[in-house]
């Protein structure tokens, strides 16, 4: 069997998919080595009557049992991130909703899991320091009170209102102080959310790392780690190095991360990843060979990855949704492909027809031959004929 894929400047090519995916198996033992999380996305209700800017209509059953498939790899769920589409198609009521399910279902099945902490409640635009704790505050207290572990996540309120670094230190250190138990911090760099542009107070990256390195320093015993998103490895390995003993980096560098979680003679980084929502039995697996002390091995299963990883969070980065809610669907995780807010129509066909191709030749999909027709129903929307 094969398809005709287009090309990006017009004509078609033949293309021969896999008959079998790669070999894979849910369980095994407990991953060791490395705490490893991915950001899950959700699955829109296609047939709910709404659209961009309404309320987000999520498919409770399909997005759940997407959690469910990530924990039976022994992968934790990071929830209501920025991949489950968090300020761009669902907002903090839909996100509250979100915590409130998955949370439950982690207590039901034994799985680890983190969720996104923010101030998306609050109207665009800028805020009193007040009213931006008080929203931080109120979302920590709706997570930690579900017995999930804590993301604090940026906050584009406070990127719009702080006037210095000292602003961020005063923010941050209150939620801290206060916290239950130690959190993840996050910083969200601007290639995936524009508005977070300048964040911890300064335009320079070096003084902002000096920034969150003295928050850090200031509450060790309340920082479980750190997720650095700023797809430059050189930073974070400098990052990790600084880190006071204890506090963990978890990697979301999408385009380097097998040689970030490989680590140096020095230090290593856990793993928070956006691409492991497509990846996770794969890279469960690596992880797995990892525990062995196996780095070669790891690598060898890992590195293959990242032109499919670069490709999907290629600028603008923060359309990667659309390539992994794509990926879903071919998968046979979810019966559509349809997001929320309208959001399945940020990617060209080029770029899906890409991620297609490079998903199939590294035996992503369980059933090659379900990915392949749904895949010339997409192409047959498109005008594309075989």
């Amino acid at each position: 069997m094969t398809i005709r894929l287009p090309r990006a400047g017009g004509g078609l090519y033949a293309y021969e998919p896999r008959s079998r995916p790669a070999p894979s198996a849910p369980g095994g033992p407990p991953l060791t080595s490395r705490t490893v999380f991915s950001a899950a996305h959700v699955v829109a209700d296609p047939y709910a009557d709404g659209g961009p800017g309404g309320p987000a209509a999520v498919d409770w059953d399909a997005t759940l049992a997407f959690r469910r498939h990530l924990w039976s790899h022994g992968l934790g769920v990071a929830e209501a991130m920025d991949t489950a589409q968090r300020g761009m198609g669902l907002d903090w009521t839909g996100a509250a909703e979100l915590i409130r399910r998955s949370a439950a279902e982690a207590k039901a099945v034994g799985g680890a899991i983190a969720c996104g902490a923010g101030t998306d409640q609050l109207p665009p635009g800028p805020r009193s320091l007040a009213e931006i704790t008080e929203a931080y505050e109120a979302q920590l207290a709706l997570v930690e009170g579900t017995g999930a572990q804590a993301v604090l996540m940026a906050s584009r309120a406070l990127a719009a209102s702080a006037t210095g670094p000292d602003d961020y230190l005063e923010v941050y250190g209150h939620l801290l102080r206060q916290a239950g138990r130690p959190v993840i911090l996050h910083w969200l760099g601007p290639m995936f959310d524009p508005a977070l542009e300048g964040y911890w107070g300064s335009a320079g990256l070096d003084a902002a790392t000096d920034t969150f390195l003295e928050l850090i320093a200031a509450h060790p015993d309340k920082v479980d780690g750190v997720k650095v998103s700023l797809l430059d490895a050189r930073r974070e390995i400098g990052l990790r190095r600084r880190l006071p003993t204890g506090v963990r980096c978890y990697t979301g560098d999408d385009f380097n991360y097998p040689e970030l979680i490989a680590g140096d003679d020095q230090h290593f980084s856990h793993a928070l990843l956006g691409v492991f929502d497509p990846l996770g039995p794969l890279a469960a697996g690596a992880i797995r060979v990892l525990d062995t002390g196996d780095v070669p091995g790891f690598r060898e299963l890992l590195d293959p990855t990242v032109g499919l990883s670069r490709h999907l969070f290629e600028a603008p980065t923060r359309f990667y949704k659309t390539g992994v809610v794509l990926l879903a669907w071919l998968a046979g995780h979810q019966t559509h492909f349809t997001m929320v807010g309208g959001l399945h129509s940020a990617r060209p066909l080029p770029h899906l027809v890409r991620a297609y191709e490079l998903a199939d030749g590294l035996g992503l999909f369980p059933d090659p031959a379900l990915a392949e027709a749904r895949m010339k129903n997409l192409l047959a929307i498109h005008g594309v004929d075989q």
